[in-house]
């Protein structure tokens, strides 16, 4: 069971939302605004987040960037919620932190299905996991931080996580998108949407690299994917 805050100010939204996840077995606390939000953050970590991004005082965006900001929050999964067709929104979304999104209307089965995923990911409590070095690109399973020659202690979201984990576990071996899709997502082979992992390695080679338009380290190899170099 997880503990899950929805943050939405449709009423609707989020009375469905919450009946939903209830009813698969989790603990489910409401926010209908970004600073109700804040309060119940602070009196209890949630193991997962259901954020829409526009809502009438202070949007989903925001708050995500502030949380991906904090020390104490950052590695919280968040799931988008985002208005039909809304492409500009969904990117702008991935970019922002967010580790999956939904668009409205949505079937209940496909956010449980997402929540599920999402929770998966998440670390281990009692990890004590060694950490994993390919070439001088360094990665701590236990606090999801990456040291690289240049910056330390580099705080990754659970989905930057699991995405350098994977590469840096094949280097050498390029991935396509649907390939990681379905390794870091869980999607089915050939499902899910593409601009998930553009929009996380673009993020990744942000925070990792001393000049994302010249990678070093998360290199791409056109007409294949990604991969890391050893």
């Amino acid at each position: 069971m997880a503990y899950i805050l929805i943050v939405d100010d449709d009423v609707e939204v989020l009375g469905t939302v919450w009946r939903a996840l209830q009813r698969e077995g989790h603990e489910v606390v409401l926010a209908d605004s970004v600073e109700q939000a804040r309060e119940r953050i602070n009196r209890h970590r949630p193991d997962l987040i259901v954020l829409d991004i526009i809502m009438s005082q202070e949007d989903g965006l925001t708050f995500c960037r502030e949380l991906r900001a904090s020390n104490d929050y950052a590695d919280i999964p968040i799931l988008f919620l985002t208005a039909k067709n809304s492409d500009d929104e969904i990117v702008e979304g991935l970019d922002a932190g967010g580790d999956d999104y939904l668009t409205k209307p949505f079937e209940l089965t496909v956010l449980n299905a997402r929540v599920r995923a999402l929770l998966r990911r998440m670390p281990p409590q009692n990890g004590q996991s060694q950490s994993l070095k390919v070439g001088d690109l360094m990665l701590d399973p236990n606090t999801f931080q990456v040291s690289t020659p240049y910056l330390q202690d580099i705080q990754l979201t659970t989905t930057e996580y699991r995405l350098l984990h994977f590469l840096m576990t094949t280097p050498n071996r390029a991935h396509g998108v649907h390939d990681l899709l379905d390794a870091v997502w869980n999607y089915p082979n050939g499902t899910g949407d593409p601009d998930l992992v553009r929009a996380h390695i673009r993020n990744l080679r942000a925070k990792i690299e001393p000049n994302s338009r010249r990678p070093q380290y998360i290199h791409t190899i056109h007409g294949v994917g990604y991969m890391v170099k050893s």
